[in-house]
């Protein structure tokens, strides 16, 4: 599966950057995270989270690492997650943010392209179903960062999600 979207935050980059590289943060906007901690290596988080994807329910337990790392610009997430007999996912994402204006007031648009895969009870389930899932962790995701990094409510309601491309 593959993703791609464009959300205008109403930030500047730095300080995109700042909070895309804080594990609190990122814990706090993953749907149904548990743990999202540091690593023994400064690029690597573990995490814990649950997942519902159609009649499969389980908890995936992975790693996360950035590499590619170009502050404040650019970085790709690495990662996969085993939930036992649910299954596996593995994935990648780049991410590429670029200072913008919107109505005069700087803020950053951030790009990511997310290519994703799944085995198990995971794959039996159809791609359309996790591809779907997919998209609305994406959507939740970036809605829960846009009102964690923003602070204000009127500022996270600027928040605009694009969807560029998405393939199953």
């Amino acid at each position: 599966m593959e993703l791609s979207q464009r959300v205008e935050i109403p930030l500047l980059p730095e300080q995109v950057w700042q909070s895309l590289n804080d594990p609190e943060i990122l814990r706090q906007c993953m749907p149904g995270c548990e743990t999202f901690e540091r690593g023994e290596e400064p690029n690597k988080f573990n995490l814990v989270v649950v997942a519902k994807v159609g009649p499969v329910k389980a908890t995936f337990k992975g790693e996360v690492e950035l590499t590619d790392l170009d502050p404040p610009h650019a970085y790709t997430l690495v990662g996969s997650g085993k939930g036992g007999i649910a299954g596996f996912a593995k994935g990648s994402a780049s991410v590429v943010l670029q200072a913008i204006s919107l109505d005069g007031v700087p803020a950053t648009a951030m790009t990511y392209q997310v290519n994703a895969a799944v085995g198990g009870k995971l794959a039996q389930i159809g791609s359309r179903l996790v591809s779907g899932a997919a998209k609305k962790i994406a959507a939740e995701f970036f809605a829960n960062f846009a009102r964690i990094v923003c602070e204000d409510e009127e500022l996270a309601s600027g928040v605009q999600i694009e969807t560029l491309s998405q393939e199953d």
